[in-house]
């Protein structure tokens, strides 16, 4: 099996298991026990906390583990509208279904405006200054990095204007971290949300890094764990991969950033051979492992299913949105055509990959798009 699928998730580090197995096993209190044994899970998640903030450049008590990215970005839309009192929203049109949808939960009492983005997938700075300096305050969530085409946001420069205005300013930054370096305090915003299992750590936990500054209201009430933030026994396990996973993130991301950008480069330059490939957002600050790209003409699920009976593991899209039968959002809003659109996989490398796989994964697919058309000719 060749993995081309790491924007959806990771694989474990060896080391982050390593670090998570004495907390499967032997250390297994609870960690608001007063014993000895719920001190020390106490402890491990103490450490993790702090790893998970040098990654970001926060401060360890600005860190909030929650169950994943998605559940930070709804903790931070959520909780920061009605902890306080917000009664604007504002979104990027190619924002994670996460935040569209916890967006369209306040439809009805919250004034919503949805930033449009160029044709390479930026947001539009005259957009942004044009809807953020009408009316009160509001929550605008714009994601570092996209999930899909890898398109990287000025969100220093974003949270710098919207900051002015006294907006509150919250980025998705979950398929940033471990790809481009990210500094709480420069950036300016006020939330941040993360996730381990994109950065090589296990699946269930996430955290939410918050300006102290900001007052939010939780969505879980119960035992009054992180800070009251967010109750419930929290996953010791969990946290502490995560902790060693952003450990290994802050420590390799130079190293790491260089070898994925090599093997985007030479996975590029091949398909530019390929007659009618076209690559989205090419134009683009994007992340160094990510290329979203399509053959309109082409289906793009039925590719997606060809290549993995040929043992490739590629998307179409989102892997949140995988279920969905509609193009996706993100291309739209660039303004692609449908037709394209449905034509789009997605390639994201990881630290495993290879040249090799590359080369193999462009010989398969020169052979899918040639069969697919050959059906496509005959059946017409």
């Amino acid at each position: 099996m060749i993995y081309f699928d790491h924007n959806a998730s990771t694989p474990v580090h060896p080391d982050v298991l390593a670090e998570m197995m004495p907390y499967l096993q032997g250390c297994y209190a609870n960690p608001s026990s007063v014993h000895q044994q719920g001190r020390v899970a106490r402890e491990a998640i103490n450490k993790a906390r702090e790893q998970v903030a040098e990654l970001v450049n926060a401060h360890s008590s600005q860190v909030i583990f929650t169950s994943g990215g998605s559940e930070a970005n709804n903790l931070a839309i959520k909780g920061s509208i009605r902890g306080m009192s917000l009664s604007r929203l504002i979104i990027g049109s190619t924002e994670h279904p996460s935040v569209r949808d916890a967006a369209k939960y306040f439809a009805a009492s919250t004034n919503l405006d949805v930033l449009p983005v160029d044709a390479q997938g930026v947001i539009k700075f005259d957009d942004l200054s044009r809807v953020s300096s009408t009316g009160a305050p509001a929550l605008v969530s714009l994601m570092m990095a996209n999930n899909e085409t890898g398109v990287v946001q000025d969100i220093e420069k974003i949270a710098r204007h919207l900051q002015n205005d006294a907006h509150i300013v919250h980025t998705d930054a979950v398929q940033a971290a471990g790809k481009i370096n990210i500094n709480f305090t420069q950036l300016n915003v006020n939330l941040l949300s993360l996730s381990a299992h994109k950065i090589y750590g296990p699946k269930g936990v996430g955290a939410l890094v918050v300006d102290k500054r900001i007052d939010i209201e939780p969505m879980i009430h119960g035992g009054g764990q992180e800070k009251k933030w967010r109750s419930g026994t929290e996953n010791v396990a969990a946290i502490v991969g995560f902790g060693k996973a952003a450990e290994l993130a802050k420590l390799n991301l130079k190293g790491n950033v260089e070898k994925l950008k090599d093997l985007q480069q030479y996975f590029e330059c091949q398909l530019h051979q390929l007659q009618g490939v076209i690559i989205f957002s090419e134009q683009a600050e994007r992340l160094s492992n990510t290329t979203f790209f399509g053959v309109p003409g082409i289906d793009g699920e039925t590719l997606l299913m060809q290549l993995d009976v040929q043992g490739i593991a590629v998307t179409s899209g989102s892997a949140c949105a995988s279920t969905s039968l509609m193009p996706s959002h993100v291309l739209i809003a660039m303004g692609i055509n449908e037709q394209a659109a449905r034509s789009a996989i997605r390639v994201s490398f990881g630290l495993q990959n290879t040249k090799a796989e590359i080369d193999q994964f462009i010989y398969i697919l020169k052979i899918q798009i040639e069969m697919i058309s050959s059906l496509a000719i005959m059946e017409n």
